[in-house]
């Protein structure tokens, strides 16, 4: 049985949050003499603690009450959050699957908690039955899952997320990052039926606000409390709680963009079948491609010389790039290199 209280470390527990001047405060005022401000200029006072505004957008847009939204600087901080919050340094223990995104891994280090790489089967599916010997680890306390995943593109079967759910009594935080990119339902709607999932998204991606850095949780009330309750008292700017509020209001351009987007991975997919040097494209349901080719190494510098940047994941993937989708110049640009690169290739040498 799923015991929240039983998962959060002990000096958490005991934790008294620090009180900002505007957390005390409720109501309208004109002059503000209580958090040791300076009066002039147009930055000069403290940003909204619980970004209240967003939360009542994000509540209509999501169909979700404004106690499960936190409000992150960028999904990192949620990350951060959950180890500080639910894992006991040099202790316990998380878990999550390889290739994924990396600052599961960082941020494990950097709080000094183990984290298990269970490896993803030759589909870069969950094999749930890898993942039975080590759910029922009393000192495993959280699962990662990023979905769509980074660096592969697919999501997970929603089989295996519930099957995590149902089987494991810690919490599973579920990364989808690139959610809007995906055909796929959100876990949010799932919110309700598992008192231990944790959805994460960010603004960084569809959204366009990746030099903003906000991101957010969804979950129980009770686990959003433990949350604002932890976080520094001010952990998003104004200028940066403006931005998201800006950008939320102009949905219909959202979605325009999403959609072009989408339409030049295609594109690209379809151009890319016609090389040689690519020997597979995985599936996406990102607004990025993994492909295997040849020879990463060589084709990463190819294109480097050519200042173009790809991600070279060949560490992770053998011989995988990761190609983030651009503007339609960029994407024809990047195109136009790999067509001669793949020429050049195959050409005799005399």
């Amino acid at each position: 049985m799923f015991k929240l209280n039983s998962l959060i470390r002990p000096n958490i527990i005991r934790l008294k949050a620090y009180s900002s001047a505007r957390d005390e405060f409720k109501g309208e005022a004109e002059v503000f003499l209580d958090a040791n401000e300076n009066p002039f200029g147009d930055l000069n006072r403290y940003p909204d603690p619980n970004q209240l505004e967003i939360k009542k957008k994000l509540s209509k847009i999501k169909k979700i009450n404004k106690d499960q939204i936190f409000i992150g600087n960028g999904s990192d901080e949620v990350i951060d959050l959950v180890y500080r919050i639910f894992c006991e340094p040099g202790i316990d223990k998380a878990l999550t699957f390889s290739p994924t995104y990396g600052m599961y891994d960082v941020s494990a280090a950097i709080n000094n908690i183990e984290l298990i790489k269970v490896p993803l089967n030759n589909n870069f599916e969950i094999d749930t039955k890898e993942l039975d010997r080590y759910i029922k680890d009393e000192n495993l306390k959280v699962i990662f899952i990023c979905s769509p995943n980074n660096p592969t593109g697919n999501s997970f079967d929603r089989t295996s997320v519930e099957y995590i759910l149902n089987n494991f009594n810690g919490i599973v935080v579920v990364d989808e990052a690139y959610i809007d990119f995906s055909s796929r339902e959100s876990c949010i709607s799932q919110l309700n039926d598992f008192p231990n999932l944790i959805v994460c998204q960010t603004f960084s991606k569809a959204w366009g606000l990746a030099g903003v850095r906000v991101g957010a949780a969804y979950s129980t009330p009770e686990i959003i409390d433990w949350f604002k309750k932890v976080k520094p008292p001010y952990n998003v700017s104004s200028l940066n709680q403006e931005a998201v509020l800006s950008r939320l209001e102009n949905k219909a351009q959202f979605e325009i963009e999403k959609n072009i987007i989408l339409n030049e991975k295609e594109k690209i997919i379809k151009r890319f079948q016609e090389l040689k040097l690519v020997k597979k494209i995985y599936p996406s349901e990102a607004n990025f491609i993994l492909i295997e080719v040849i020879n990463a190494n060589d084709l990463y510098e190819n294109l480097v010389n050519q200042r173009i940047i790809t991600r070279n994941r060949s560490k992770l993937v053998r011989n995988g790039l990761r190609i983030t989708v651009g503007s339609k110049q960029e994407n024809d640009r990047l195109i136009q290199a790999m067509e001669r690169i793949s020429k050049q290739s195959l050409t005799p040498k005399t």
